[in-house]
């Protein structure tokens, strides 16, 4: 690989995704292009949200040395299939940086960058300080104590926070910044917007998950839980105060 390949790669992560195989849609070559420092991906399953969180990582990794990427999932067994993801990209692209170490969960390179996979408990983030970039997947059924726990680490960096998830009912950090936060950029893709998802699929899925299921994970509707004595609208947010201050 020549210099101004790796130049290119470094100016322009589009670049570096079809150089791992990856020909992103519109809307993930927009992320990667604009790196945006707060991100909400509300978007379907297999609609490509991992996909695109994972070379955010890899490019922050790769080319900016000395940064610290953090992948940080619900359970371990997520964020190690997330960490293998990025790593298969990795594998893929010749004249990368080189690996320094690597094991399940991590990979240090040779430009002193670290990758790193964590399962989503407060007391395991609280380990780590100065992050460049967390990617938090299944972000809607985290505790918001988790987030209590991740803001500070970005603080002295100035780094990104990716948030990615399908929704979880009118409730949690991930709902009350989407519907009320001003300062994150918002991506929403719906099953249908994927040209992977075929429509046969779509009434497959329809038919065996039933209306409001479907609604929330394909639609990506925010939806009552079932079992609620009231309707999340009805609920007088001064009474019930999150972290985030609402």
């Amino acid at each position: 690989m020549t210099l101004a390949t790796d130049l290119a790669r470094a100016f322009d992560a589009v670049l570096m995704a079809r150089d791992a195989g990856i020909d992103p849609d519109p809307w993930q070559a927009k992320l990667l292009r604009e790196e945006p420092r707060r991100a909400l991906l509300l978007c379907s399953r297999q609609s490509g949200k991992t996909t695109v969180a994972g070379l955010m990582g890899l490019h922050k990794t790769l080319y900016q040395s000395g940064s610290l990427v953090l992948i940080v999932s619900p359970s371990q067994r997520q964020s190690g299939e997330k960490f293998r993801t990025v790593m298969g990209f990795y594998r893929k692209l010749t004249g990368a940086p080189e690996l320094a170490a690597e094991s399940a969960l991590r990979a240090e390179f040779k430009n002193t960058s670290r990758l790193v996979a964590l399962p989503g408990t407060e007391k395991t983030i609280r380990g780590y300080s100065g992050a460049n970039l967390i990617i938090l997947d299944e972000a809607s059924r985290v505790e918001d104590e988790l987030i209590g726990g991740i803001t500070p680490m970005l603080a002295t960096t100035n780094g990104s926070l990716i948030a990615l998830t399908t929704p979880a009912g009118k409730i949690g950090w991930f709902y009350d910044m989407w519907i009320g936060a001003d300062d994150w950029t918002r991506v929403r893709v719906r099953a249908a917007e994927c040209p992977r998802i075929s429509k046969e699929f779509l009434a497959e899925e329809m038919r065996r998950l039933g209306p409001s299921v479907f609604s929330q994970e394909y639609d990506l509707e925010f939806l009552d839980a079932s079992d609620a004595m009231w309707s999340a609208d009805a609920l007088i947010f001064e009474d019930y105060p999150t972290l985030f201050g609402r």
